[in-house]
């Protein structure tokens, strides 16, 4: 339960909301004052002439309405830290926009938070075994990159290695998201562009979870993806 001192200090926060709202009178000053006022607005709505300790009214009232926003915020943390909109572009290809990649618009919903999401990475650095405990990390490797990916899109509850990629989903390129796994390594092709931490044309440019617009030649990898994508 709330203690006297919490309730005042949220009658503090309520208080000047409903006094703005419904124009009462005020018959104090400061957080008791407010809370008061607050008291005052139940006892009109009520028909409740006096009442000897607001608190005693107040209580309930708070209770329920913390309540409530509490309910109110289980969409937005049930959503994780993945995007649900980005940029787009008209067709069936992803095209990249700066270090960001558009989503087609005639990719399914799954696909174009796949994309919004390894958005996300990049600005992010390379790091050897990031992004493997969860999908939040400060650096990614290349499975933690594409279970990134995967996690936006909802397609996997949690990270997955190279080595359990070469098992996931179903054989061979899909429609929409491939991925290439072997012993070691992993990146994707989603929609027409290569998710990768290698930049595979030198490997004198930098290693990072990075959108490339060229291809990679798949020799030795392993080709999966999701169910019907």
């Amino acid at each position: 339960m709330f203690s006297e001192a919490a309730l005042y200090r949220i009658g503090d926060l309520f208080g000047s909301r409903f006094y703005s709202d419904h124009q009462i009178s005020p018959i104090g000053r400061g957080t008791t004052g407010r809370l008061q006022n607050f008291s005052l607005f139940i006892r009109q709505k009520r028909g409740i002439r006096q009442a000897h300790n607001p608190l005693s009214m107040v209580r309930p009232i708070l209770l329920t309405l913390l309540g409530a926003a509490g309910l109110a915020l289980l969409p937005s943390l049930s959503a994780g830290p993945f995007p649900q909109a980005g940029p787009t572009v008209p067709g069936a290809t992803a095209r990249l926009r700066g270090n960001q990649a558009a989503a087609p618009e005639k990719a399914p919903l799954a696909v174009k938070r796949a994309i919004w999401a390894a958005n996300q990475l990049r600005d992010k650095p390379y790091r050897y075994g990031g992004g493997h405990r969860s999908f939040l990390d400060n650096g990614y490797d290349c499975s933690g990159t594409i279970s990134y990916m995967l996690g936006g899109a909802g397609l996997i509850k949690s990270p997955m290695s190279s080595n359990e990629f070469r098992n996931f989903g179903e054989s061979g390129p899909g429609k929409w998201i491939t991925i290439y796994a072997r012993n070691g390594h992993a990146f994707a092709m989603v929609a027409g562009l290569r998710l990768d931490t290698t930049p595979y044309r030198s490997y004198n440019d930098r290693w990072a979870p990075r959108w490339q617009a060229n291809v990679r030649w798949p020799s030795g990898f392993t080709a999966r993806h999701p169910t019907g994508l």
